[in-house]
C-alpha cells in the first residue's frame, strides 16, 4: 500500500506503550529503539538501512494471475510454522465465541474495475478513493494475490483455535469492497479483532513491517475514540509475535524502527468501531524483501505471527 498522494501528510510515529509484550526489553532501551531491540533478541539478520522517516513511492502495477518468484517455497496454507508458537493446541478451542475478521488488501479484480474503484468514499475526516490496486514486486507478483494467501493461512490457524473468521473478500466478488466497507463488514459482524492485510510499495532499500494504528478521531462518521487503547494493545502484540515468528525486523523507513505508526487518514480505520489494526509485512520493491513475501514458507511464519498477537490479544 503506497502513501503518497494529494494532500498526503507524513504520519507521525506513535510511541509504543510498555504492554506486556514489550515491559522487559522497554527497561532496557528507549522506546524509539525498541523495535530493533526486539530484532536483535530474536536473532534476526541485518538488512540494508534506508533514510530514517523517508516517505514510501508510488505503488507499482500488479499483474493478474502473477505467480511468486521460481523456488519459492508454496508451503500449503495452514501448515505449522517453524517457529514455536505460544499459541493453545489445535481444536482446544481457546478461542470459541470470539469473531475475528480479516480484511485481504485489495481484491484481484480491482485492476479491471479502475472507474469503480477510483470513485469517492467518505471516510468521516474528508474523502477518498473507494479502493485501489495496491503495489507488486518487481516481477509482477501481486499484492492483492500475497495478501489474500496470507488471510486464507491466518484463517485455517485461527479456526483450529476456535474463532469464527470472516474475510472482507476472498477473490468472490468483481472488486473491492470499499474501505468504508470494509469497516462496516467488521463492525457489523461485532467483531472482538480486525487486521487488514498489506504489503507496502516503498523504495528500494527500505525494508521491514509496520503496523499501522488508528488515531483518535471525531469527525463525521468516523469516531476512533473508544478503540484507540484496544487497537493499540492489538497492533503492539501483532507485532512482538511478527518479529518472533518470522525474524524480520521492524521498518527502516517509519515508524522509528518501533514497527508502530498512528495515521488518522485510513477509511478502514476512522469507520471501524471495534479494535482494528493495519499491517506492512514487508516492501515488495525491494529485493530482499520481496523474496521474503514471495516464499510460501515465509508467509506461514507471517499467517502464524500476526494470528499469535491475535490470540495473545483475544486472551488478554
Amino acid at each position: 500500500m503506497s502513501y503518497t498522494g494529494p494532500g498526503f501528510d507524513p504520519p507521525q510515529p506513535r510511541r509504543s506503550r510498555r504492554g506486556p509484550l514489550t515491559v522487559a526489553l522497554a527497561a532496557l532501551v528507549p522506546g524509539a529503539l525498541l523495535g530493533w531491540a526486539v530484532y536483535a533478541a530474536v536473532g534476526g539478520s541485518g538488512g540494508d538501512e534506508g533514510s530514517a522517516g523517508a516517505s514510501a513511492s508510488a505503488s507499482g502495477t500488479p499483474t493478474a494471475g502473477s505467480s511468486p518468484s521460481a523456488g519459492a517455497d508454496d508451503t500449503k496454507p495452514g501448515a505449522s510454522a517453524s517457529a514455536k508458537s505460544p499459541s493453545a493446541p489445535a481444536g482446544s478451542g481457546a478461542l470459541k465465541g470470539k469473531v475475528v475478521v480479516i480484511d485481504p488488501g485489495h481484491n484481484p479484480g480491482n485492476f479491471r474495475h479502475t472507474a469503480d474503484i477510483n470513485r469517492q468514499v467518505d471516510i468521516g475526516t474528508n474523502r477518498k478513493e473507494c479502493d485501489t490496486t495496491g503495489t507488486a514486486t518487481n516481477d509482477g507478483y501481486a499484492e492483492a494475490e500475497f495478501t489474500l494467501d496470507v488471510a486464507h493461512r491466518m484463517r485455517t490457524l485461527l479456526e483450529r483455535q476456535g474463532a469464527t473468521v470472516k474475510l472482507t473478500q476472498d477473490a468472490d466478488r468483481p472488486f473491492g469492497p470499499c474501505v468504508d466497507e470494509r469497516a462496516r463488514i467488521g463492525n457489523e459482524a461485532k467483531a472482538d479483532a480486525v487486521v487488514s492485510i498489506h504489503a507496502d510499495g516503498s523504495g528500494t532499500g527500505n525494508r521491514g513491517f509496520h503496523v499501522i494504528l488508528p488515531g483518535a478521531v471525531h469527525s463525521g462518521a468516523a469516531d476512533t475514540r473508544a478503540i484507540v487503547e484496544p487497537s493499540g494493545d492489538l497492533g503492539e502484540r501483532i507485532a512482538g509475535d511478527f518479529v518472533r515468528v518470522t525474524g524480520s525486523a521492524p521498518s527502516n523507513y517509519i515508524g522509528d524502527g518501533t514497527g508502530l505508526v498512528t495515521r488518522e487518514d485510513l477509511g478502514g480505520l476512522n469507520l471501524s468501531t471495534v479494535p482494528k489494526v493495519f499491517i506492512e509485512c514487508g516492501n515488495m520493491r525491494d529485493s530482499k524483501d520481496a523474496a521474503l513475501l514471495t516464499s510460501g514458507a515465509w508467509r506461514q511464519k507471517a499467517a502464524q505471527g500476526i494470528s499469535d498477537g491475535i490470540v495473545g490479544f483475544l486472551r488478554g
